[in-house]
């Protein structure tokens, strides 16, 4: 009996001291990698950060360890990279070498074995999709003047929508998913959907949970033991089912776009994508078209009201510029643009302090390379982390505060920094943005009710979003 239990205490101690060993040499640093905290075997540095606020784990693990520092999920080593200068260096002067996706688990089993869809693919397919892509929406109005009204004529559906409310509370969020997602339908399907469409509702609901899913620590204890968590439940499991039931509305759009496809004259993209790309591939390309396209610019627009009702000030004073420059006989164009610094300004000023995607998608270096002076080998993953950006202290005089005068200069004219984040959809991103918000804010006054308080901390998931809030809008 004896002998049974030291043969037992004997492997018990032989297995910890094979996993403690393996971890080491698997895990090993080479020299002069980046710093980072003390990992423990196979948790890795788990119980280093706040799953709920990581952006802000991640900040003052930067105060520690520097602008460049190493950080374990599990057994995958990952570099963040912070602050304007390095995250400059990274995406901008090295960019050649930083533009691949490294492997991610939840990416294989969202696009199964098409290669990574629009986002997620590397190499020369991810460089044909995106031309493909880029040109083929601007034939349909990308960044032209019949875009411009394709978002004019939805800003007016949407005014009648908050109206129909006759002041009385209503939640944003929905609306603002409505509006923005028909936009992108408009270029991807060539066609728009009302806000009652119950099927087109159930759809913005799945891409809202599965965008929330996805940057949750659930997400990542997928990645870091998918043999594992492939077999338990928990809510990594919706975030998949409700990205197959994205894929399926899409699937039957494309189905039907086949049914009447006239090769000589193409609709949208879609159409196109039919006619020219001839792959698999084409309904996850869509719907990577629509979860950018549409979660981060309706997120944008509910922080919008969150600041301006906070700080009503300051939307008087927008309201008062849009009216001595536009009045309100007629919607805003973009070449109003110029003659309202001040909403300009108000507009970069909600999108920097929104801080909607305060990580990044990660980036793989191609090759060895040096950042901040460490050494970076082939297919390190790197963090390149947006909220370090926004809030830099050396670029920004109040970075913590709710401050247009961000993007004025000593004489109130807007002025464009000098940082750029450069996506296939921005130029639309912006003329949405700066469109819906003037829109809005010429038709209704937005407030709270007396006692409410609007939250700024907000839900972190692969976009930070705000916590569920009404508000009320009265016609100006």
């Amino acid at each position: 009996m004896w002998l049974d239990s030291l043969d037992f205490n004997s492997i018990a101690l032989f297995l910890v001291l094979f996993i403690l060993i393996a971890d080491y040499v698997k895990n090993r640093n080479p020299p002069n990698y980046p710093p980072g905290p003390r990992a423990l075997p196979l948790l890795g540095n788990f119980l280093d950060f706040d799953p709920k606020f990581p952006h802000l784990s991640f900040s003052k693990l930067a105060e520690i360890y520097g602008n460049v520092f190493s950080f374990r999920f599990g057994s995958a080593q990952l570099v963040f990279v912070c602050g304007y200068k390095m995250v400059k260096e990274a995406l901008v002067n090295q960019a050649d070498i930083f533009v691949d996706r490294p492997f991610s688990p939840i990416a294989d089993r969202f696009y199964s074995s098409t290669g990574g869809g629009l986002f997620m693919s590397s190499g020369e397919k991810w460089k044909k999709q995106r031309r493909f892509a880029l040109s083929t929406l601007r034939s349909f109005g990308l960044g032209k003047s019949t875009m411009e009204q394709c978002i004019r004529e939805e800003i007016e559906y949407l005014q009648e929508e908050i109206q129909s409310h006759k002041g009385e509370q209503f939640r944003p969020a929905g609306l603002f998913n409505n509006a923005v997602s028909n936009i992108t339908c408009q270029l991807v399907m060539g066609k728009r959907f009302n806000y009652s469409d119950h099927r087109f509702q159930t759809m913005l609901r799945y891409m809202a949970e599965a965008f929330h899913l996805e940057g949750t620590m659930w997400a990542q204890l997928y990645v870091s033991f998918t043999w594992l968590m492939k077999r338990l439940p928990g809510p990594h499991n919706r975030m998949f089912e409700d990205v197959v039931k994205i894929h399926e509305f899409i699937s039957e759009e494309v189905e039907n776009h086949k049914k009447d496809l006239d090769p000589s004259n193409p609709r949208d993209y879609i159409d196109s994508f039919i006619i020219e790309m001839k792959n698999t591939n084409l309904a996850y390309c869509a719907m990577d078209l629509f979860l950018a396209g549409t979660e981060t610019t309706a997120t944008t627009l509910q922080w919008s009201l969150i600041y301006l009702i906070k700080h009503p000030e300051v939307q008087e004073k927008v309201q008062e510029e849009i009216d001595r420059v536009i009045e309100q006989n007629r919607l805003p164009t973009m070449a109003d643009r110029a003659n309202l610094p001040y909403t300009d300004a108000v507009v970069h000023e909600i999108q920097r302090i929104g801080n909607i995607v305060p990580l990044n998608g990660m980036r793989m270096a191609s090759k060895d390379t040096t950042l901040g002076g460490y050494f970076i080998p082939k297919g390190t993953g790197i963090m390149p982390m947006l909220h370090s950006v926004l809030f830099d202290k050396t670029e920004w005089e109040t970075p913590d505060t709710f401050n247009p005068g961000h993007f004025l200069d000593k004489d109130r004219k807007f002025i464009k920094t000098h940082w750029k984040r450069v996506c296939l959809g921005e130029g639309l991103a912006k003329m949405e943005l700066f469109l819906f918000i003037v829109g809005l804010l010429q038709k209704f006054l937005f407030y709270v009710l007396d006692g409410e308080e609007l939250r700024t901390d907000g839900v972190t998931g692969a976009t930070r979003v705000p916590h569920p809030f009404k508000v009320c809008a009265k016609v100006r």
